[in-house]
């Protein structure tokens, strides 16, 4: 169980058990926004990492969807023993989402979109599955926004104060 102190010491709020899942196509700034909340008590889990670590460079439907089963696996371990958890990775896919969900309570999900070239086009999945908006419990255009913006945006969304 983790408490949030502010400023004076009071408390603010208890974020047990919270699996933030930050995604969008590559280049939205998932990583950049993610590693906002590694300093409140969350581990990160970055999709690209979990590729290196895993030596997956399978980007097919299939190496797709093997490497966000994995990441869903290792947040709920995280989350049940160590602590909370944010996830930056693209999760294109409606089932994978939904994986996720079966494994926990209450997963945030932010969907982050952007309209500029930000030189990562070779890497865009071209069959990513749009989230049904009741899904989402924020959308963030990072194209709008700035990153301290949105971090701050996520933690109203999480009640993170």
């Amino acid at each position: 169980m983790f408490f949030i102190l502010n400023k004076s010491s009071t408390f603010v709020v208890n974020i047990q058990d919270m699996i933030i899942v930050i995604f969008g196509q590559p280049g939205a700034g998932k990583t950049t926004i993610a590693q906002h909340f590694v300093k409140d008590t969350f581990h990160h889990i970055d999709g690209d990492i979990l590729r290196d670590i895993f030596k997956n460079k399978d980007y097919s439907r299939e190496g797709r969807i093997k490497n966000l089963n994995r990441a869903s696996d290792i947040a709920t371990y995280i989350n049940s023993v160590y602590s909370n958890v944010v996830l930056s990775v693209v999760y294109p896919y409606e089932e994978c989402r939904e994986y996720l969900n079966k494994l926990n309570k209450g997963v945030k999900w932010i969907y982050l979109i952007y309209q500029e070239d930000r030189g990562k086009d070779q890497f865009k999945v071209e069959d990513f599955e749009l989230p049904y908006m009741d899904n989402v419990d924020l959308i963030l255009n990072t194209s709008v926004d700035s990153v301290d913006v949105c971090a701050d945006k996520i933690k109203n969304v999480c009640r993170i104060f």
